[in-house]
């Protein structure tokens, strides 16, 4: 891996745990989540004009993964309303790549160095101990969240090396996943929408930004890469995601959750490092 493209996805991972912690931040979770997906269809709107369309053998792909992102944007308001993000965030982010290097090695035939496994052998040490940190109902949440997160990555994988232009298949990505909660909520909670509209526009705006090119930065990297070694470094947004919950939220982390953390990401790093 060249060090632009070490250099792109350690980017990306800040401008995920930054969406995210907007997300958090947003005094009605879903309705930030609506209002981030909603902005980052319109802005890859403004761009899919100029841009080819991705080849017809993605389309399936990209229909899958649209699905799967918008029950992963509801699943994220949701645990961020009754976790902190400290807890949600490391333990959806660090099982990911676990998921994505055991299945990568079947269905990309990627074939992992001893260096990469014993990073998840870390990865996996430093869940069990995160998970012993909290009762096991606030952490069932975040787990099928990581499962979702593994199953989209693998799906956008294949699906961005197929469509011959890896930012117009993110970006038509974002479009028809950023489309179903913003008309739902125009239905269903139409006055509370534009209240928090008019008082979080600029937060959506940003987070919307910082979605979108964050996964059009790894997708255009996992053409380039091996898939689990970009999914793995995209989790150093675990350590930006403990920093900005301790020093941003004012979010406890104690000593114990701090060290599993740590477990995770000194997994991710020797992953990256394979």
């Amino acid at each position: 891996m060249s060090l632009g493209i070490f250099c792109a996805v350690l980017f990306a991972a800040l401008l995920h745990a930054s969406w995210n912690a907007i997300v958090k931040l947003g005094g009605d979770k879903l309705l930030t989540t609506i209002l981030v997906t909603g902005w980052a269809a319109v802005l890859s709107a403004t761009v899919l004009p100029w841009l080819p369309l991705p080849a017809t053998d993605s389309w399936p792909w990209l229909a899958a993964s649209a699905a799967l992102q918008t029950g992963y944007y509801l699943l994220v308001a949701r645990a961020y309303h009754s976790a902190d993000m400290s807890l949600s965030y490391p333990l959806m982010r660090g099982c990911a790549p676990l998921l994505v290097a055991i299945a990568g090695t079947w269905l990309f035939d990627e074939r992992l160095a001893t260096t990469a496994w014993a990073g998840i052998a870390l990865i996996s040490t430093g869940i069990l101990c995160m998970a012993g940190a909290s009762k096991a109902h606030s952490i069932r949440l975040p787990l099928c969240i990581a499962m979702v997160i593994a199953t989209y990555t693998l799906v956008d994988a294949q699906g961005a090396r197929l469509s011959g232009n890896a930012l117009s298949y993110t970006l038509w990505l974002f479009l028809l996943s950023g489309l179903p909660l913003p008309i739902w909520a125009l239905f269903a909670r139409r006055q509370q929408l534009q209240g928090y509209l008019r008082g979080n526009w600029q937060r959506g705006l940003v987070g919307g930004f910082g979605t979108t090119a964050s996964y059009a930065i790894a997708l255009w990297a996992m053409t380039r890469a091996p898939v689990a070694v970009i999914a793995a470094l995209r989790e150093t947004s675990i350590l930006f995601a403990l920093l900005i919950s301790a020093l941003l939220l004012k979010e406890h982390i104690s000593r114990r959750r701090l060290l599993a953390a740590l477990l995770i990401i000194a997994g991710v790093v020797l992953l990256r490092l394979a």
